[in-house]
C-alpha cells in the first residue's frame, strides 16, 4: 500500500511498515495547503497535528484511510471523510500517561512557582520568604473535567498526592466514577466552585468550544489553579487572562487556539500578555518517547488490520462495519 506520513513519526516504525512491503513517503513539512498535491495516489494518510480539511480528502484519489497518530481528531474533517468513504481512525489511550504527567507537572510548578523561583535565581535574587509561600496539594480538591483515559490517569496521580478528587463527565456512567474512586458532580460550575485545582481533558466539539469562559472562571475560587492540556479552543483566552489578573488564578496551558503550524517558529502570545501566573508549554503533552512509541505501534496495528482484513481499528466515523 502507498502510505503518506505527513507529520513526525518514529523512524523505527516507518521502517517496520517498509519491511512489510508498503511504499512509504514521509514529509513532516506538509500542511493543509501542500497536502492536496502530495496525496494524489496515497491509500493511507498518517497525521498528528497536520490539518486534513475537505480539500485534502477530495484530492486523495486512492485514499481509503486517515490515521490520527494520537487521540483527538478535531483537525480532520471526519464527516466529509465518511461522505467520501474514507475511514478515520485514531489511537485512543496511547498517550494518556504522558498527558497526565504534564498536567501534574504544571500543577506542581504553579503551586510552588517553580518558574519564578528559577528566573529569580538566575538573576542573582534570593527571595526565600516570598517563595516559601505555597498552598500545597495534600488535602486539596482536584476537579477533573472529562473522565476518559487521561482523566483517569490524572485521578490516580492525585490520589498519590493525597488529594480529594471530583469530576464532571456527562458521558460516563456511575460505575466509571466508582472504579476511578472519583466523586461525580452535576455540572462544571458546581465543580468549579469547590475545586482548588481544575484540569480539563475533553475533546473540542461544537458543543464544548469556548466552554471555559467568563462564567466558568467567575465560578472558580480566587487563587485556584486551572490546567488545559486538551484543546486550545475549549478556552476563551481573553476571559482566562482577565481571571488571572483579577481573581489571582494560576493557569497552566499546553494548548492554544492560535497555535502556529509545526514548521513555524513564532507564536502570538498577546492574548495572555500580562498574565504573570500563567505557565505555558508548547503542546508537548503527548510528546514523550514512551507515548510516541505507543502511538506509532498502534498506527502500525491499524494498518496491519486493514491490510489483512479490510477492517478499521478504532474507527471514529463509523459509516460502515
Amino acid at each position: 500500500m502507498n502510505i503518506l506520513i505527513a507529520d513526525k513519526f518514529p523512524k523505527h516504525w516507518a521502517e517496520v511498515l517498509a519491511k512489510q512491503g508498503h511504499k512509504i513517503t514521509s514529509d513532516p513539512a506538509l500542511d493543509e495547503n501542500t497536502l492536496p498535491a502530495a496525496i494524489k495516489d496515497q491509500e493511507i494518510l498518517i497525521v498528528r497535528s497536520t490539518k486534513v480539511p475537505a480539500a485534502v480528502i477530495d484530492a486523495g484519489n486512492a485514499l481509503k484511510l486517515i490515521i490520527r497518530a494520537g487521540a483527538g481528531t478535531n483537525t480532520i474533517d471526519v464527516q466529509h471523510a465518511a461522505e467520501k468513504g474514507v475511514a478515520v481512525c485514531n489511537c485512543p489511550g496511547t498517550n494518556s500517561i504522558a498527558v497526565a504527567e504534564l498536567a501534574f507537572g504544571l500543577i506542581l510548578a504553579l503551586d510552588r512557582r517553580i518558574y519564578h523561583n528559577t528566573r529569580d535565581l538566575r538573576e542573582g535574587k534570593w527571595n526565600k520568604s516570598e517563595y516559601g509561600k505555597a498552598k500545597g496539594l495534600f488535602g486539596r480538591t482536584l476537579g477533573i473535567i472529562g473522565l476518559g483515559a487521561i482523566g483517569r490517569e490524572v485521578a490516580k496521580r492525585a490520589e498519590a498526592f493525597g488529594m480529594k478528587v471530583v469530576a464532571y463527565d456527562p458521558n460516563d456512567k456511575a460505575e466509571v466514577f466508582r472504579a476511578a474512586g472519583v466523586t461525580p458532580e452535576p455540572d462544571i460550575y458546581t465543580l468549579a466552585a469547590m475545586s482548588d485545582v481544575i484540569t480539563v481533558h475533553i475533546p473540542e466539539t461544537p458543543q464544548t468550544k469556548g466552554m471555559f469562559n467568563k462564567k466558568f472562571f467567575d465560578a472558580m475560587k480566587d487563587g485556584a489553579i486551572f490546567i488545559n492540556a486538551a484543546r486550545g479552543g475549549l478556552v476563551v483566552a481573553k476571559d482566562l487572562a482577565e481571571a488571572v489578573k483579577t481573581k489571582g488564578l494560576k493557569a497552566g496551558l499546553d494548548v492554544y487556539e492560535n497555535e502556529p503550524k509545526a514548521t513555524d517558529t513564532a507564536f502570538d502570545y498577546s492574548p495572555y500578555a500580562g498574565a504573570e501566573t500563567l505557565y505555558g508549554t508548547h503542546h508537548i503533552g503527548a510528546s514523550t518517547d514512551q507515548a510516541q512509541d505507543a502511538v506509532a505501534e498502534c498506527t502500525v496495528d491499524i494498518i496491519n488490520e486493514y491490510a489483512s482484513t479490510g477492517k478499521f481499528l478504532h474507527q471514529v466515523n463509523k459509516w460502515q462495519q
